[in-house]
């Protein structure tokens, strides 16, 4: 017979390859994904500033208010402060060491992440309803 299997992780934990954390690397993935998603996003973004140069008031709004910038500008918001929350929770759990410092600020880092996020798209909303 073989050696006895000292590992007190189950087979299916084994497989899953999740650590102690329960989220394997669901971070480092969607940290990448995001990143990979923001390219084409913000390519698009500044083709869309540069659009709006010269422009007034009402025709910034109508272009930002059409369906199609609409959506994209939207991914955008939805992808940047997807990205920008986890990369600011990977700074804060490196670098901060007092548990309730850390917990309290990856909290923060949240709450601002969503603020600003929910911020830019009732903007966005709001031109593109006409409301």
């Amino acid at each position: 017979m073989g050696a006895p299997n000292h590992n007190m992780r189950t087979p299916l934990a084994r497989v899953r390859g999740l650590g102690s954390a329960r989220s394997g690397t669901e971070h480092f993935w969607r940290q990448r994904m995001t990143a990979v998603a923001n390219v084409p996003l913000t390519i698009a973004g500044i083709v869309i500033v540069i659009a709006l140069l010269g422009r007034n008031h009402a025709a910034a709004a109508q272009i930002l208010g059409s369906p199609l910038i609409a959506i994209i500008m939207l991914l955008f918001i939805f992808s940047v402060a997807t990205h920008m929350r986890i990369g600011m929770q990977v700074v804060i759990e490196d670098y901060v060491h007092e548990e309730k410092m850390k917990f309290a600020l990856v909290m923060l880092n949240t709450f601002y992440a969503i603020a600003i996020g929910l911020a830019s798209a009732f903007a966005i909303l709001k031109l593109s309803f006409g409301v």
